[in-house]
């Protein structure tokens, strides 16, 4: 990314103020950038360990899979699930609440024994599998807010703070020469002076 300036001092002064304030900002995004990525760290933990919830829980299960056959899937159904949002390292994550479920209602005399406990396995079961997939959710989330802060870091740090210090560097150097020949220049018309003054005082 090449810095627009022009030589002058209203330009220098723009540079300067930019390049501080880059410079002021870069420890904030790089702790955050730091945060994030232990966020996204544990994450990947997190949904790790809910992935093996869920497979301990389906393993345990399969014993019961003829059981299963016989169950009436219409009874039971997922009628919301809360949301709450919560900001962590200044980027807002879903976090899941309450799941909520629809019952049908079915007669305890004519269904088999073990529906109530089959109703109740299958809300757990929803409960892990939604719980997963948020993880999965959240783990995207701050996945791409790190690579946008790692993007940003990188940025400041080997793009604009390097340019905006070359440009600094371009406009003082530039000032300075001029200053140069402007001191030069008067020496010169100083000397010619005094010599057309001697002279004069000679004749």
């Amino acid at each position: 990314m090449a810095i627009q300036f022009q030589y002058n001092k209203t330009s220098l002064q723009g540079l300067e103020k930019n390049l501080k304030m880059r410079e002021r900002s870069l420890p904030t995004i790089k702790n955050k950038e730091s945060a994030l990525r232990m966020e996204v760290k544990r994450a990947k933990d997190d949904v790790k360990k809910a992935d093996a919830a869920l497979e301990a829980a389906i393993a345990s299960y399969q014993g019961m899979h003829a059981l299963w056959n016989e169950f009436d899937g219409s009874l039971l159904s997922v009628r919301d699930v809360e949301v709450g949002l919560r900001k962590i390292a200044g980027t807002r994550i879903p976090e899941i609440g309450e799941v909520l479920f629809e019952e049908r209602p079915y007669s305890l005399f004519q269904a088999p024994k073990w529906y109530a406990d089959g109703i109740a396995l299958l809300k757990d079961m929803a409960r892990l599998g939604i719980k997963r997939d948020f993880l999965d959710m959240k783990l995207d989330l701050l996945e791409y807010a790190r690579k946008k802060t790692t993007q940003k870091v990188n940025l400041f740090e080997k793009v604009q703070i390097p340019g905006y210090q070359d440009a600094i560097r371009k406009i003082k150097r530039y000032m300075e020469d001029e200053e140069n020949l402007s001191k030069s220049s008067q020496k010169i018309v100083k000397t010619r002076q005094a010599a057309a003054n001697a002279e004069e005082e000679q004749r």
